[in-house]
């Protein structure tokens, strides 16, 4: 008989906030969004004031070079003791919960949460882990993130894992039987974020044969089906959060390195972390690209020495109109900037994915131009927007179809960093449950 331990799964006591706690307050977006937007943060603070939330518990990443950041930081992990000694979170039994998400995009997005192995996760190139990462995890980005779980007691999930079912096994005959689970939350979410609903699956038949539907999708004869002979059984990857699943990861081995008795780690919170899973061919998983924005760059400078470094064509246009929809797979690109606009178009001798090579020569950029930043940003309008404003330059990549992702895991390893987001950002995960991460 297959066990959760088996797929690298364990079942979570998960923490939920008390039935007094005010839900629209409490769960707020993925902190790694709206990066470059401070007001959209601000007004998530104005909005919540003084009741309890998950903006508490977090360290949005706009603040990340903030001079404050170490005190942010002691606040959040003094935070989350005050709210479990007060009860404003409270512990269910064990079980996973089904989620369903509305977005402003798309009627619906079908999750099941759950908590996931760190031992079957590796995130180093070439991993051919049971959990794999979809894109580069940049070693550089993990010591602030791992300073924050460090010194707390708790861990907030928005990372979201993809399961390659396209028979729809798993996850979507829950849904059939959601009569039968336990109603958790239904609330409409903060700033655009849509509506979330929530049901405890506690019932042992339905756990079992959850699991057995995720082993079927990892026997040998469905591997070799789907990837080719030979291949490593690859149930999960990694479809949003790539960096905060790198962190627990991190913490896990810093753990274990300070851990002196090997069997206080067989069961230690910390081995696991909270998850999402989401069928990558559920209607409401929708990929769109990860645009790149450029500050303080003169954009005619960039447009004549990517053309010296790149097989391309560029066209421009005085202005800064709107930008036109890219289709996936696209070799043709828009940008945008204060005072032109236009198109890039990569000639196939650039390489087979667009973005592998426009990545490439932004690193060679950044190296040469210490004095302009980079960020990665999401939704077409607001980074038009930002895009227009003076030394400043949009990027407007087209999305990577979806059904090429696992192959392409399988057979190249890990994307370029900021290949494709799953929706737009208000769709991005919100929080709402914990779990405890320490003895």
């Amino acid at each position: 008989m297959i066990t959760p331990a088996d797929l690298g799964i364990e079942i979570p006591a998960v923490l939920v906030p008390a039935p007094q706690v005010d839900r629209h307050k409490w769960a707020v977006i993925a902190c790694d969004q709206y990066t470059s937007d401070p007001a959209y943060w601000a007004e998530v603070r104005r909005y919540v004031g003084t009741s309890p939330s998950t903006l508490d518990l977090i360290l949005p990443e706009v603040y990340l070079t903030d001079p404050e950041v170490e005190t942010r930081i002691k606040e959040i992990n003094r935070r989350m003791q005050t709210y479990l000694q007060e009860k404003i979170l409270v512990p269910l039994a064990p079980g996973l919960i089904l989620v369903d998400r509305r977005t402003p995009h798309v009627p619906s997005r079908k999750g099941l949460l759950l908590a996931i192995d760190l031992e079957k996760y590796d995130y180093r190139p070439g991993s051919k882990s049971l959990i794999r990462p979809t894109e580069e995890t940049i070693a550089d980005r993990l010591p602030p993130r791992l300073k924050i779980r460090t010194g707390a007691a708790l861990e907030l999930p928005h990372i979201l894992l993809l399961l390659d079912d396209p028979d729809r096994t798993v996850i979507e005959p829950l849904f059939a039987q959601k009569t039968k689970l336990t109603p958790i939350y239904d609330f409409e979410l903060m700033m655009n974020g849509g509506h979330l609903t929530g049901y405890h699956l506690t019932d042992p038949q339905l756990l079992a044969e959850t699991f057995a539907g995720l082993a079927r999708l990892i026997t040998p004869a469905a591997t070799a089906a789907k990837y080719g002979a030979g291949e490593e059984p690859f149930l999960f990857a990694v479809g949003d959060g790539n960096h905060s699943l790198a962190t627990a990861k991190a913490y896990w081995e810093k753990v274990k390195a300070e851990t002196a008795d090997p069997a206080a780690l067989a069961s230690h919170p910390a081995r696991y972390c909270l998850v999402e899973v989401v069928n990558l061919y559920d209607e409401g998983v929708v990929f769109h690209p990860i645009h790149r924005l450029l500050f303080n760059v003169d954009p005619e400078e960039f447009l004549r020495e990517l053309q010296s470094a790149l097989p391309c064509r560029v066209t421009t246009a005085p202005g800064n109109g709107p930008v036109p929809p890219v289709p996936a797979g696209s070799r043709c690109f828009p940008f945008v900037s204060r005072t032109i606009s236009g198109k890039i178009t990569l000639d196939e001798a650039a390489g087979k994915l667009l973005v592998a090579a426009v990545q490439a020569f932004l690193d060679g950029y950044l190296r040469r131009h210490p004095a302009t930043r980079i960020d990665y940003t999401h939704g077409t309008e607001a980074t038009r927007k930002l895009a227009a404003q003076p030394g400043n330059l949009g990027l407007f990549l087209p999305p990577l179809p979806k059904e090429e992702l696992f192959p392409t895991v399988v057979r190249d390893g890990a994307l370029p960093r900021k290949t494709f987001s799953m929706g737009e950002a208000e769709e991005k995960r919100f929080y709402f449950e914990a779990r405890r991460i320490t003895l």
